[in-house]
């Protein structure tokens, strides 16, 4: 297979395993970074992770363009002879920025300059990660989640990732749209919940906070929090599958397993990381005392509109289009502790 694969942001978590799956299926993959030194990195983390024979293909089917969202420079060669683009680069913040545009406007401007680049291109297809916070938030939680659903921006209580990914993926379908029938570059978007999962490097991302907080025992109780989760594996799987899947053209997928809450996850790390040493709470924390931590910890302060809130989904589109059938829960959250622990992210305390 000569078939190359442009995708953006290599150095992510989500976009290390996709350019992993993809190495192992036979394609050729582009990485854009934002710096030749991070882009060295990605190559290291894949020569380390790669099956034998994948592994002597590397330097053959991997390489690494200088490109940022931010910027116009870089991305008409970056897509250049590409079939497929995964375009998996997002700001996505450890803590909430002071100003929302901060997150906001490099997520539309980027997805809108990705695309832009695409289509000039003739790409076949771009698969855009979005995300579950562009379909549950800013309205009622009474109700099981589909593709249909969208954020509302204008609730006020919507934070600003929430509203960067909504807007970008809105933006997304928009310029799609725009192209009318003659458009030669079809548009996908892969909508992950928490993603978790087994970490290639030592960058574990926001969605990581959650487990390596809670195997640093950071805080004595555990928040009344419920997540939407995803192993990574399985969203780089759905991105693949999405890329040829002709059925898949033009759609949005929910892309998560099922709801689960942070003292079940507690429990399972209790359980299955516990006699390695490390001492994990399980107790509920009281919601006021969430509130009041939330004050002084901004990582506190993100998950604070699922306080209380328990997000069901319906993720059928995706199981049926894509043939796409999710690891539990247990297998995602002992993966990436294990992972954190063999990588030094997290050690038992004395």
């Amino acid at each position: 297979m000569n078939d190359t694969v442009l995708v953006t942001g290599a150095t992510g978590f989500i976009a290390q395993h996709c350019a992993l799956q993809l190495i192992e299926a036979g394609y050729r993959v582009r990485g854009t970074a934002r710096s030749a030194d991070r882009g060295a990195e990605v190559a290291a983390v894949l020569e380390a992770n790669l099956s034998a024979p994948a592994r002597d293909r590397l330097s053959s089917d991997f390489a690494v363009v200088v490109a940022d969202l931010t910027a116009d420079d870089g991305w008409a060669e970056a897509v250049k002879g590409c079939r497929f683009v995964l375009h998996v680069a997002s700001p996505f913040p450890r803590t909430p920025p002071r100003n929302p545009d901060d997150l906001i406007v490099p997520a539309r401007e980027g997805v809108l300059r990705v695309l832009k680049a695409a289509c000039e291109a003739a790409v076949e297809r771009v698969v855009l990660t979005s995300s579950l916070a562009a379909v549950m938030y800013g309205q009622d939680h009474d109700h099981v989640f589909d593709e249909n659903d969208w954020s509302n921006t204008d609730d006020p209580r919507i934070g600003a990732y929430e509203k960067s990914k909504t807007l970008a993926e809105r933006a997304a379908w928009e310029f799609i749209a725009a192209l009318g029938s003659g458009a030669r570059t079809e548009l996908v978007a892969i909508n992950p919940g928490l993603v978790l999962g087994p970490l290639l490097s030592n960058d574990w991302g926001t969605s990581g906070e959650l487990v390596k907080k809670i195997l640093d025992n950071a805080y004595p109780a555990v928040p009344d929090i419920n997540f939407t989760m995803v192993d990574v594996r399985d969203v780089a799987a759905a991105h693949l599958a999405a890329m040829t899947v002709p059925e898949a053209a033009g759609q949005r997928f929910v892309c998560a397993e099922a709801n689960h809450s942070m003292r079940e996850v507690a429990q399972i790390l209790a359980d299955r990381i516990g006699p390695y040493g490390f001492r994990i709470a399980t107790r509920k924390m009281p919601d006021f005392v969430m509130r009041f931590v939330a004050l002084f910890d901004r990582t506190a302060r993100l998950a604070l509109n699922n306080l209380g809130v328990r997000q069901e989904i319906d993720n059928s589109r995706i199981r049926t289009v894509l043939n796409w059938t999710p690891r539990g829960a247990e297998e995602m959250v002992v993966a990436m502790a294990e992972s954190m622990i063999d990588l030094g992210v997290v050690a038992p305390k004395p």
